[in-house]
């Protein structure tokens, strides 16, 4: 009886083996590092703009030297709605024997006649804040240029702790940039107001200082964004 024949595969260890061209190989890490780099920045920001709302829900009522009230816009010496939410918080704070002194800090834009700081003051004792109290320091355009001049004011003083009050989203960059200048900071923003008042404006509120926020730890340069009139 005959056998089948036998059937030998062919021998493919002498093929070339396909080699992938040069150009392939960078593109193809390239792409690895684009990918790295955008996961990265994506935690990045995501991490800070958590930490920006975490830091917005706290409130801090640790006593301190002075209760120190970022500036913003005013009218003719009127505060606006959003330095008036502030200046209200920092005078609740004052009663309530968190701080023995209020620190009002901002300058004045090119025309005003009245810096936020003293109209802030004005506003305080209009309130019922003993003039004496009320510290006024009229300097600084932006957040970073204000937190270091009342850092030099207070220091002069021999103050050196402060409750920080501004809108809750800004809060996290005020804390940073005062601890940063040399003061012993803790924040307790306001909760009325504008910049609390919907979920749009929440929103906005943390992605502005999100940017901010990651803008001044690359630069060590502030990024202030301007309120509408209307506030």
């Amino acid at each position: 009886m005959n056998s089948a024949p036998s059937y030998d595969p062919p021998d493919l260890s002498s093929r070339p083996v396909p080699r992938r061209s040069f150009g392939a190989g960078v593109a193809r890490w390239i792409t690895r590092l684009v990918a790295g780099a955008v996961l990265i920045g994506l935690v990045l920001v995501g991490g800070t703009a958590l930490r920006v709302w975490q830091v917005a829900r706290v409130t801090d009522t640790t006593t301190a030297d002075a209760i120190v009230v970022l500036g913003a816009a005013q009218y003719d010496g009127t505060p606006s709605s959003v330095f008036e939410a502030r200046l209200d918080q920092a005078r609740k704070l004052y009663e309530q024997g968190v701080a023995p002194a209020i620190v009002t800090v901002g300058g004045k834009q090119e025309g005003d006649e009245y810096t936020e700081a003293a109209s802030g003051k004005t506003y305080l004792m209009d309130q019922g804040v003993p003039g004496g109290a009320i510290v006024a320091v009229e300097e600084g355009s932006d957040t970073l240029l204000s937190v270091e001049a009342v850092s030099r004011e207070m220091g002069a003083r021999g103050m050196h702790s402060a409750v920080l009050v501004s809108d809750p989203w800004h809060s996290l960059r005020t804390r940073t940039m005062a601890r940063d200048a040399g003061l012993d900071a803790w924040t307790a923003p306001t909760r009325q107001g504008p910049a609390v008042m919907t979920r749009e404006s929440q929103v906005h509120g943390i992605v502005r200082e999100t940017g901010a926020l990651l803008w001044y730890q690359l630069t060590h340069f502030s990024s202030d964004f301007g309120y509408t009139a209307g506030q």
